[in-house]
């Protein structure tokens, strides 16, 4: 079940005639020398980690360590209560919970790196929306997690999920098209709907720096989080439309790889540039370096 590209995977989805999914569930299987239920059972705790993190916040919010963020997920979701929101109830959803991880994350709580801690909120953000509003078993949902998984692997063998090497495009980016492609699964796509739609998120973001105000996974982080999420929505329902994706998603890898080795060393990761070094962000960290 050992696959090194996208082009690999799906062709292994055709042989064995099964889902992505599915067959990142035989490699995980076959690599640790465990059986299905022990796999799954472990992916539960990950989707018991990841519903614990986006709903704490939204009814006790906690101020991160470096004080920039706290209190936004509870904000989104009074303000869903009310009724005067104006985004869909999915992406409603999907942009709270991403929000709330991140709050978890920069406030030292548990959370899954998926595939980064600063990232950590867009797998979660829709799959959680998507449960609640399509009322997704469980079992489901796991499913999905193996497919995200293997978009993920292969991002972090062939490319980068770093923002320190690539810029923002590698941790939300990734995060995003792990989402969508694990979202077109969930919605009764095909592998290769799957990957286009990962395909789209990754063009999309193309080129997104890192640039963390104070140098801390807060802000803004949370909200590109929250744009992930809506990022990967949107791919997902592109794909399960129909429509197509030109470039396929390893030439994607490749060029997100290429285009992050471009970013300068000031925005990626550094502090040293974009949003960190604005007049705002400098006074509010007590200037800059």
């Amino acid at each position: 079940m050992e696959f090194n590209s996208a082009k690999e995977l799906l062709e292994l989805c055709r042989k064995e005639h099964c889902p992505i999914s599915e067959i990142m569930r035989r490699r995980e299987c076959a690599l640790g020398e465990r059986n299905r239920d022990v796999v799954d059972h472990r992916m539960a705790q990950v989707l018991e980690i990841m519903r614990s993190s986006a709903s704490q916040p939204l009814k006790n919010p906690v101020r991160s360590m470096g004080g920039l963020i706290g209190g936004e997920a509870k904000k989104l979701y009074r303000h869903a209560a009310k009724g005067k929101a104006i985004c869909g109830d999915v992406l409603l959803r999907a942009i709270t919970y991403a929000v709330a991880v991140l709050e978890v994350n920069a406030s030292m709580g548990l959370i899954v790196a998926a595939p980064t801690a600063g990232s950590a909120g867009v797998v979660p953000g829709l799959m959680l929306a998507l449960q609640d509003c399509y009322k997704i078993s469980d079992d489901r949902l796991v499913d999905a997690l193996f497919n995200a998984g293997a978009v993920g692997y292969l991002a972090m063998r062939n490319a980068t999920v770093a923002g320190a090497v690539g810029g923002c495009q590698a941790e939300i980016g990734v995060a995003a098209a792990m989402a969508a492609s694990a979202t077109v699964e969930l919605m009764g796509g095909t592998p290769e709907q799957c990957l286009d739609a990962a395909s789209t998120v990754l063009m999309n973001m193309l080129g997104l720096v890192c640039d963390p105000v104070g140098g801390l996974v807060e802000y803004p982080c949370q909200n590109r989080n929250a744009a992930g999420a809506a990022n990967a929505l949107l791919a997902a329902e592109f794909s399960l439309s129909g429509i197509s994706q030109l470039i396929p998603f390893d030439e994607m890898l490749d060029t997100m790889y290429a285009v992050g080795r471009h970013i300068p060393l000031e925005l990626r990761e550094t502090a040293l540039g974009g949003c960190a070094v604005t007049p705002s962000a400098c006074e509010r960290c007590g200037g800059c370096g």
